[in-house]
């Protein structure tokens, strides 16, 4: 992989992140957990180039994000969607994520993975929990029918790399 200036990617954010879907990584090189997610962005906030990500409290990747400074964004080809597919549907509590079939990759204090098309490496800035009382679109109710509202994390985008 090699880095990339994010304003160089040529793919769309959206179709990246609604379609393509990510993993979402986070943890130590010995104890590290990823989930897949179809939910978050990438923009400008702060002075800063940022992605944001929401991650509801049960999912146990959360605890991971909350004990750790950085996550990665993992964006993969479609023969790769099995993959993504196993972490949305897998509890890293009932499964072994980290013996799965892609390359855990350690930068620094990050966990990204080897066969990603493009990974974005971000460090925490800002965390808010969703509060449906904010809601101003009474459909978006339907996505929580537990009330198990996601906490909404923002994190500076210190590195894009991109597969050579």
């Amino acid at each position: 992989m090699i880095p990339i200036d994010i304003d160089n990617l040529k793919e769309s954010a959206t179709n990246l992140i609604a379609n393509k879907w990510m993993l979402i990584t986070a943890g130590t090189k010995e104890k590290h957990n990823t989930m897949t997610a179809s939910w978050g962005g990438i923009g400008h906030l702060w002075n800063k180039d940022v992605a944001y990500i929401f991650i509801r409290p049960h999912r146990y990747t959360y605890d991971f994000v909350e004990q750790n400074d950085f996550f990665s964004l993992s964006f993969f080809e479609e023969k790769y969607r099995d993959v993504l597919k196993l972490c949305g549907t897998k509890s890293g509590r009932d499964i072994d994520k980290m013996n799965l079939k892609i390359t855990p990759i350690i930068d620094d204090e990050n966990i990204f993975y080897n066969e990603a098309e493009i990974v974005m490496l971000c460090k925490k800035i800002y965390y808010q929990d969703i509060d449906f009382q904010n809601f101003l679109d009474n459909s978006i109710h339907k996505n929580y029918p537990l009330q198990d509202y996601h906490r909404m994390y923002i994190g500076e985008i210190y590195k894009t790399l991109k597969k050579k």
